[in-house]
């Protein structure tokens, strides 16, 4: 079996994402689209590294469901490796609901009670020898996703299987922002998260992407990514200060899975040898084409 370039720890669902090119409210009843396409944090992330030609592997829980088994399908076509996925007879594969118009994310409800259940039995691979174990820990790149329990995340962040990782961290929502605080003393931990998410983390109410960056390496974060929308962004490193870039102007037609772009775009920019500054700009390229729908999920 191929080694996997990076491995991508979270949820692994189906989107089911209803957009409208109309602004919308509270009670809005609108024409528009509803598709389903594979998503998640983790699934998100991976099928971009899979786009720049890398080889992820998902650690995560899908159902034995006949969902499930069409998630699985939909991920190999995608080059994302599920064969490391718990798969459980009794738990339902997860869903992630929402509704997007022309004024953005109106609202989404994220199920991913079976991802939430299933706990650490997602990261034996991790412990068992197919990827590592507690004495020879796996030693290359985790995109890691807040979808994960806050009581896993702390068992995570001290556990001797992902002591010598490189953990990419992103919250998945507001909402799951403040489960990623014990994993801001780990070492090898960079953040990525939103103004919001970065406000949560540090308690700061920071006004600015810089701003916000500062205060999480006050806290004692290693190393931090903050975007802010269309404003600039930021990027901070202990011992090295804070950078910032500014994001394309582009036009804005879906929003759902662009800080995971982003983050991905990031990661292979910096596996590809770019400096700070470029792999920022990279990053902020990349979530710019796809939210402008330049490029397909």
């Amino acid at each position: 079996m191929t080694k996997p370039d990076i491995l991508c720890i979270g949820s692994v669902l189906w989107d089911i994402i209803g957009r409208s090119p109309s602004a919308m409210r509270l009670g809005s009843d609108v024409p528009g689209r509803i598709t389903r396409l594979p998503g998640g944090v983790a699934m998100n992330i991976a099928m971009t590294l899979a786009r720049f030609g890398l080889q992820p592997a998902a650690l995560t829980a899908i159902g034995r469901d006949a969902e499930g088994d069409e998630l699985v399908a939909a991920c190999q076509r995608m080059g994302v490796d599920t064969s490391f996925a718990y798969r459980s007879d009794d738990l339902p594969t997860d869903r992630y609901m929402a509704v997007e118009g022309a004024n953005g994310l109106i609202a989404a409800v994220a199920d991913a009670h079976s991802l939430e259940t299933a706990g650490d039995r997602i990261l034996r691979p991790l412990a068992d020898g197919r990827l590592g174990s507690a004495t020879a820990p796996w030693a290359g790149q985790v995109a890691l996703d807040g979808n994960l329990t806050e009581a896993l995340l702390s068992d995570i962040a001290a556990s001797p299987l992902f002591a010598a990782a490189d953990l990419r961290v992103a919250p998945a929502s507001p909402g799951k922002a403040e489960r990623l605080r014990p994993l801001l003393a780990h070492p090898g931990t960079t953040l990525y998260v939103n103004l919001e998410e970065a406000n949560l983390l540090s308690r700061a109410g920071a006004a600015t992407a810089a701003e916000a960056a500062e205060a999480l390496l006050a806290r004692g974060a290693q190393r931090v990514l903050v975007t802010d929308g269309g404003r600039p962004a930021a990027e901070g490193t202990q011992g090295k200060g804070v950078i910032i870039g500014k994001p394309p102007e582009v036009l804005v037609t879906r929003v759902t899975g662009a800080g995971d772009t982003f983050m991905a775009a990031h990661l292979v920019a910096e596996r590809r040898g770019a400096p700070r500054e470029a792999a920022l700009q990279a990053a902020l390229q990349a979530a710019a084409t796809y939210v402008s729908g330049d490029v397909g999920t």
